[in-house]
């Protein structure tokens, strides 16, 4: 009997070195992590190196991952019998996530939590459940069970402060983020909930200078983690007005690590788009994304996801749109019931909104987007990635002339993100048209200042 060096007791102990690169590759998002994949490959009766095998193909988050996973998840139940405990119980908590049995997946996680605090993957998948259900009292109550018995691990701090983040606790977030920072620099998970906290509070240059700085730190991580945290800089350069150093971080950094990924193709949609509303002009590049999107028509693991592969597809010019819609709109029929609501009654108007958005047809954005845009949290991901659909409802209420309610909009944005070029830029327009020469010179002075600062 050994453990991991977490402390978590491991039946065999011959392959340790190989399971703590998971663990510690998991927890900090480094490419070591797939190390486990040769022990399961040798040795079928490792439980736990094919039940973490297991967990590297689900994280495709595409049906791609589920014929992956299955021989190595079939392999963990097998060995099993002859496994500890909390190994049996890893093992029940990826079979559920296979399943697509979430609650139970949340569930076995807590229980995990409860028995064995110092496991921080099983915390780390079920704040990961809990993110894509937009369960963020759920992340924060699993971080809160283990804090203790995990408080001299940095990673435990980082999730907290994102699990805080997402519960709008921004205080809490930046104390627990910096905490995780002060123990390790390179902790790139913290470094992604303190961006969440400064763009959020508005505090762009700030968090211009704070990415940049760790940044250096960010090599070896896997694609997700590396092309979302030069994401997140490049809203911040969008904010400043600084289009050229967006785009050419879409170029070298957002797009290109691994354009197969699920979650480096939302990144590059979601900067595409937002690069588009803020009137930069991406020439040639949706073109590039959707060829990679076609493969997802039949692709409904998570609604967030969907929403962006339907607009990347149409803003590509790209039929294969239509063919996503018309799958969805039966799909979300028969969807899991404990997410059924959020695919009828969410996902599916505000795809529709989308594609009518990427195609011109404004009025549609309202009447589809605009009903669904007040239970998007029920799709799943952050506050900042949701904005997007926030952006696309405000373009599509300017271009059909509802200045009024684009006012309120803009002007609730700026509460919050004072001064960011393109909002003011959007409101110099609205003001003209409202007949308002004050306001709109004011809002044409904020950007003059922008500009001219930064």
């Amino acid at each position: 009997m050994g453990t991991d060096y977490l402390g978590n007791p491991l039946t065999v102990d011959g392959n340790q070195q190989q399971v703590d690169d998971f663990v510690s590759g998991m927890l900090s998002y480094e490419k070591k992590a797939v190390n486990i994949v040769k022990i399961a490959d040798e040795n079928p009766a490792a439980c736990l190196a094919n039940t973490y095998t297991a967990v590297l193909n689900l994280f495709l988050e595409s049906p791609e991952g589920l014929p992956l996973a299955r021989p190595y998840l079939e392999n963990a139940e097998a060995a099993a019998t002859n496994a500890n405990r909390r190994e049996r119980m890893n093992v029940a908590a990826v079979r559920a996530w296979f399943d697509n049995d979430m609650p139970k997946a949340i569930r076995i996680g807590n229980q995990i939590a409860d028995e064995f605090p110092r496991d921080l993957i099983m915390v780390k998948l079920t704040q990961t459940h809990c993110f894509n259900l937009g369960n963020a009292a759920g992340m924060l109550s699993i971080a809160h069970k283990v804090e203790e018995a995990s408080v001299d691990i940095c990673h435990i701090h980082g999730m907290t402060a994102f699990a805080y983040e997402q519960c709008h606790l921004l205080d809490e977030a930046e104390k627990s983020a910096w905490r995780a920072i002060e123990m390790k620099r390179k902790e790139p998970w913290a470094h992604h909930a303190l961006a969440h906290v400064m763009i959020t509070q508005g505090r762009i240059v700030e968090g211009v200078d704070f990415l940049q700085d760790v940044s250096d730190t960010w090599d070896d991580l896997n694609s997700f983690m590396l092309t979302h945290n030069w994401w997140h800089l490049a809203l911040n350069y969008i904010s400043l007005g600084r289009f050229d150093d967006a785009l050419k971080l879409y170029d070298n950094q957002v797009w290109g690590a691994w354009k197969e990924y699920s979650q480096d193709q939302i990144n590059a949609i979601s900067l595409l788009a937002r690069m588009e509303l803020a009137g930069m002009d991406v020439e040639e590049r949706w073109q590039d994304v959707a060829g990679y999107l076609t493969l997802r028509v039949r692709d409904f693991v998570q609604p967030f996801l969907t929403m962006h592969y339907i607009y990347g597809l149409a803003r590509g010019g790209r039929t294969e749109a239509d063919i996503l819609l018309d799958n969805l709109q039966k799909f979300a029929l028969t969807a899991p019931e404990f997410v059924r609501a959020a695919w009828q009654q969410v996902a599916l108007p505000a795809c529709e909104g989308l594609l009518a958005h990427a195609r011109g047809d404004h009025a549609r954005v309202i009447d589809r987007l605009g009903p669904a845009i007040g239970r998007l949290q029920e799709i799943g991901g952050s506050h900042a990635q949701r904005d997007l659909f926030d952006q696309v409802l405000l373009d599509s209420t300017i271009q059909i002339g509802r200045f009024d309610t684009a006012q309120q909009m803009l002007e609730m944005r700026r509460g919050y993100e004072p001064d960011s070029v393109p909002n003011n830029t959007m409101l110099t327009g609205v003001y003209e048209n409202l007949g308002l020469p004050r306001e709109a010179a004011r809002a044409r002075a904020r950007v003059n200042h922008a500009l001219t600062r930064h």
